[in-house]
């Protein structure tokens, strides 16, 4: 069988993954212990995104003509790919907070929502809450007025009632 043949089921696996994806950040995981990375992997998993190690050349030829082609251009070196196809922040915000306590891990770049970001704007974007915590947040924020005017109401009521 030919080299192609081999590699291709490794190619469609990555398109898959990739298929139904909301992002894709890439790191350098050079230097972390094995387990630093077992720990790494299993928060990753808990969480939903799949994070994976294939050969740079592989991903390329899986991303060529697709939304998250501008990744191939920081595919050097050892590169892992954590991919998240429901929180779209998810992938750099847990490996933003793996980083804080393993310093060898390294954003290389992402793409969120279709938007490529470079290592800058990846850590800006791991940075934003997910989002069940934004809808809370909102959640919050519509019920504070609502629940202060109830309670005002509730004042005026009483001072009503002890006049009388």
């Amino acid at each position: 069988m030919a080299k192609v043949e081999l590699k291709q089921p490794v190619v469609d696996e990555i398109s898959a993954l990739l298929k139904d994806a909301e992002a894709l950040v890439a790191v350098d995981y050079r230097g972390l212990t094995v387990e630093e990375d077992t720990q790494l992997r299993k928060s990753l998993r808990e969480a939903g995104v799949t994070y994976k190690v294939y050969k740079n050349t592989l991903i390329k030829r899986a991303v060529a003509g697709t939304e998250w082609e501008k990744i191939s251009d920081v595919l050097e070196g050892p590169t892992a790919i954590a991919i998240s196809t429901e929180d779209a922040t998810a992938p750099a915000r847990l490996l933003n907070e793996a980083s804080k306590t393993m310093p060898k891990l390294e954003f290389k770049a992402g793409i969120v929502a279709g938007e490529y970001y470079d290592e800058k704007m990846i850590k800006v974007i791991a940075t934003i809450p997910s989002r069940e915590i934004l809808l809370g947040k909102l959640l919050g924020s519509i019920q504070s007025p609502i629940a202060n005017f109830a309670r005002v109401i509730k004042q005026i009521a009483e001072k009503d009632e002890t006049a009388a």
